[in-house]
């Protein structure tokens, strides 16, 4: 507390005095309640003795100096907790113009109705302090306020009154800041009518609607904030023009319209500007290009996740100002221009995400002022120059995922850039000499280095204890796991990679692991082997297949509350699985089992409210029945039970599940008829399903072929993934994966493919090898998506029906081995196929079989030959798209090769032989 001796006469009022020592008393400390570096306990200091009485002197007031009342009240970052009420003593200090509660915890407590007392309030903030539900309406009855600060308060709505209200009776607001508040209304028109208005920020507001075309009243508007919100249309050109006095503006995500107002670009007094993910797509060498270059004044340019092409363009040397640049994740080609390394003040480059080629520049050096620097995920060759140690104040360095390479020496990060605490190597060409030589204190929060050709743990982890992301993927560290490696970060290690390596066991033999704040843990393909270790119950998402581990599943692994994704498949688990796998306090929502020894039943507790979206529990011993509880599992999209001892009828009821997509019984004891379904809901998104190597019998169900409406759709807009996310919600800094891909094995025609990402382009429908007989229903027709059909090795009768020329989009066809006859359609789709789809048949004849058509064959074929062709025939020309490009499209060919690459590495999606560890697939 500093002593002001010209405050020295001015007494406060006993009355007041008690006031605050009250509300000192109805609060706690609480060390965490406040997020600032710089907070105090403010409230500490306030006592009643003589020498300390005075309150206009306590830390936190302010008094009038003639009346002696208590005008202002600054109690932010001080550390409070706990719940305010209208009863608080704090609403008897009527005289209070100006407070603030700042960055606290009030636990989730409304804000009281009893702050209408306080009148003469010109100054409100109680953003950042955990204050939940309706704001109240008698905050309106502060009709001096010129600054209303709410936000960063997630819980917090204003509906009930409305926004409409508020900017209607709140007419003096200078500062109107409802960051985060819920409001999900439109942009009511007579907020321009608040023309005094300073600074306006509505982030994360829900708002929808269009841009305010008035909004160019607000003349005297300093700072506008609308990001993260769901407006759309164009910014109105002339009305944005007119604030001439803008200096910060973010539209993040705000989908405006492709073409930006060159009005916006005349706003010279701009020194922020936020365009990220606003949907923008196109060359940056045009006139967007020309008119950024008259922001002189810019401090802050941020136009990353958009689809800008081309170089980065010139005119950007007249941004001289410029401290902060971020182009990341757009479409950038050519090489980084060697202008940009002139622009010394900059403190923030990021260029990663794009398609840049060429070096590092050689005067990357001359960035002295550069604290973060990201040039990941781009095509960069060549060696690290050796400028960027001269980089002195870098503080996070992001180089991953480019072809980089040559050898580089960990000392020399370590020896020259001292603030360094994010460290991204991943995915390079590099070998990096890890054996340090120099005696540093520095404590990093991230490291990367996977694939940088390791073969030991670096050492200098040691001493690390504050890492939050360590990834050590694709490398060759072998044996052991050592005992001093459990003792890193343990205690702040939410992320921990450990995958594609060598590893074979822990050391002291683990039954527990050390990291208690661990949210994934991927220890998949290596050659650990032992029990499974159990992880702390903070994980999130736990993977540990293609191991070598034994025995049974601890029952320890049921304690882990929120375990969203649990993969230990293709190990050599033994015994039952635990009932908990189906009630698992409802979170999981990934359970991959898959290739292991388990034996016994399927958990039968499935419960309601299920979150479970992939089952895989196939190539094991599994036996019984299929529960029926899993008809609880209403958001389940992909099961898979194939290669066990299943014994059982098809479950129909399975077609109640509303989000199934992949269905696979293939491989087990099931039996009977299929029975045809009593109405067309069942089975709704259905576009993949084997049933194969099984012992159904009867006719195909040919009213499921005419309901499975997913895979009829022939124009997909948008390619989608079948996955899910690995976090529960912000990836820590250094860490580049978050989703979980669902895989599949699929067998046609004696070749076991292994897809590690499921499209929505790709359908099929597999029932050979069982015992169905009849012909076959010509309402498979409907199906046009349908790409993979294989009905061999079953009895089969009658002819191909021509109406399967419908099946423009089928690129692998299997008939073979059934009772057909009659003549193969000819001159349409079936010109694809070759002779193993039709083998078998003794009755087929025509192309591409040997046995030519007889006469009379021929004749009845012909007229429904020719009708097919009539009807069809213009859609011939699709069919070399359909079998060659959309293949490739399934197959996942859509992202550059180099990235393409790294999503292989990174999420293990290597295409692999279905036999893994000598099993036989068959």
């Amino acid at each position: 507390m500093t002593f002001n001796p010209s405050l020295a006469y001015i007494c406060c009022h006993d009355n007041e005095r008690y006031v605050l020592l009250q509300f000192k008393q109805s609060l706690v400390i609480n060390h965490s309640a406040s997020g600032d570096p710089s907070a105090s306990p403010k409230v500490a200091s306030w006592n009643s003795d003589k020498e300390n009485g005075n309150c206009c002197l306590w830390d936190g007031i302010k008094c009038d100096k003639d009346t002696g009342h208590i005008i202002k009240l600054d109690l932010s970052s001080s550390f409070l907790y706990g719940s305010i009420n209208s009863s608080s003593s704090l609403f008897h200090l009527v005289h209070l113009q100006w407070l603030s509660l700042a960055d606290n915890h009030f636990n989730s407590s409304s804000i009281p109705s009893g702050i209408m007392n306080l009148t003469s309030l010109s100054y409100l903030n109680l953003s950042y302090s955990v204050f939940s539900g309706q704001i109240p309406s008698e905050i309106l009855q502060l009709s001096q306020l010129v600054s209303l600060d709410v936000s960063r308060n997630h819980y917090l709505e204003l509906q009930n009154p409305s926004l409409k209200t508020l900017v209607g009776k709140l007419l003096n607001l200078k500062v109107l800041d409802l960051s985060e508040v819920n409001i999900s209304s439109s942009i009511p028109p007579a907020l321009t009518n608040l023309s005094s208005l300073n600074l306006l920020s509505f982030s994360g507001c829900g708002l929808q609607g269009t841009f305010p075309s008035s909004i160019g009243n607000l003349i005297n508007l300093l700072h506008l904030d609308i990001s993260y919100n769901n407006l759309k249309g164009e910014l109105p050109s002339t009305s944005i023009g007119n604030l001439r006095s803008l200096s910060y503006l973010d539209l993040s995500e705000v989908k405006i319209s492709p073409s930006i107002p060159l009005a916006l670009m005349n706003l010279s007094s701009l020194t922020f500007l936020s365009l990220s993910e606003c949907g923008l797509h196109f060359c940056l060498s045009g006139t967007l290009s020309s008119s950024i270059g008259n922001l002189t004044e810019l401090l802050h340019l941020d136009i990353s996740y958009n689809n800008f092409k081309g170089e980065i363009p010139s005119v950007f040397m007249n941004l001289t100002q410029l401290t902060i640049l971020y182009l990341l994740d757009n479409q950038l080609t050519g090489p980084i221009p060697s202008w940009l390394t002139n622009m010394n003040k900059l403190s923030y480059l990021s260029l990663g995400s794009n398609q840049l080629t060429g070096h590092i520049p050689l005067k990357i050096g001359n960035l002295t002022q550069l604290k973060y620097l990201s040039l990941g995920a781009n095509r960069l060759e060549g060696t690290i120059p050796s400028s960027i140690f001269e980089l002195k104040n870098l503080e996070r360095l992001y180089l991953f995922l480019n072809y980089l390479s040559g050898t580089v020496d960990l000392n020399m990060f370590l020896a020259n850039l001292k603030s360094l605490y994010v460290l991204i190597l991943s995915s390079n060409k590099l070998s990096l000499l890890t054996r340090t030589t120099v005696n540093t204190s520095q404590k990093f929060i991230a490291i990367g280095f996977s694939s940088c050709n390791l073969s030991e743990f670096p050492r200098f982890l040691h001493n690390q204890d504050q890492l939050r992301s360590l990834e050590l993927s694709f490398n060759k560290i072998a044996g052991q796991v050592p005992g001093w490696f459990l003792n890193v970060s343990t205690n702040s290690l939410e992320y921990l990679n450990l995958s594609s390596n060598l590893l074979t066991s822990f050391n002291q033999n683990l039954s527990i692991l050390p990291w208690v704040a661990v949210t994934i843990l991927d220890l998949r393909f290596n050659k650990l082997q032992g029990p499974l270790p159990v992880p702390s119950m903070s994980t999130y998402s736990y993977l540990v297949s293609d191991n070598q581990l034994i025995g049974e599943i601890s029952p320890k692994i049921c304690n882990l509350y929120g375990l969203h994704a649990l993969d230990l498949s293709y190990n050599n688990f033994t015994g039952m699985l635990p009932e908990c796998l189906g009630n698992f306090n409802y979170s999981l929502t990934i359970l991959k089992l898959q290739g292991n020894n388990f034996h016994g039943s399927i958990p039968q507790n499935f419960v309601n409210q299920s979150n479970l979206a992939m089952i895989d529990i196939s190539n094991n011993a599994l036996q019984g029945r299929i529960p029926q509880s899993l008809g609880n599992c209403l958001k389940l999209k992909f099961l898979n039970v194939g290669d066990n001892q299943i014994t059982d009828i098809f479950p129909s009821w399975l077609g109640n599940l509303p989000e199934l997509e992949v269905l696979i019984l293939k491989s087990n004891k099931f039996y009977g008829i299929i029975k045809e379904p009593k109405d067309g809901f069942e089975f709704p998104k259905l576009r993949i399903i084997d049933l194969s190597h099984n012992r159904f019998t009867g006719n195909l169900p040919s009213k499921y072929f005419q309901n499975w409406n997913a895979m009829k759709n022939t124009n997909a807009s948008k390619l989608v993934y079948l996955e899910d996310k690995l976090w529960p919600n912000v990836v820590p800094v250094g860490t580049f994966y978050g989703s979980f891909d669902y895989s599949l094995t699929l067998s046609n025609k004696g070749t076991h493919m292994e897809y590690q990402k499921l499209s929505n382009l790709m359908t099929a429908i597999i029932l050979s090898n069982n015992e169905f007989i009849g012909e076959i229903p010509t309402s498979i027709a409907n199906l046009k998506g349908l790409r993979t059909l294989n009905l061999s090795d079953n009895n089969l009768e009658g002819h191909i029906p021509s109406s399967l020329n419908n099946l423009i989009m089928l690129e692998s066809l299997d008939l073979s081995n059934n009772k057909l006859s009659g003549r193969i359609p000819q001159g349409t789709q079936f010109t694809t196929f070759n002779l193993s789809s039709f083998d078998g048949n003794p009755g087929l004849c025509g192309e591409p079989l040997l046995r030519k058509c007889e006469k009379s064959e021929n004749s009845q074929e012909e007229d429904l030959h020719s009708e097919s062709l009539f009807a069809f025939g213009w859609k011939i020309v699709l069919i070399g798209y359909a079998s060659g490009t959309i293949m490739g499209v399934v197959l996942g060919q859509i992202f550059s090769i180099r990235k393409q690459e790294w999503l292989a590495k990174t999420f293990g999606l290597q295409l692999k032989s279905f036999e893994r560890k000598g099993r036989d697939s068959n």
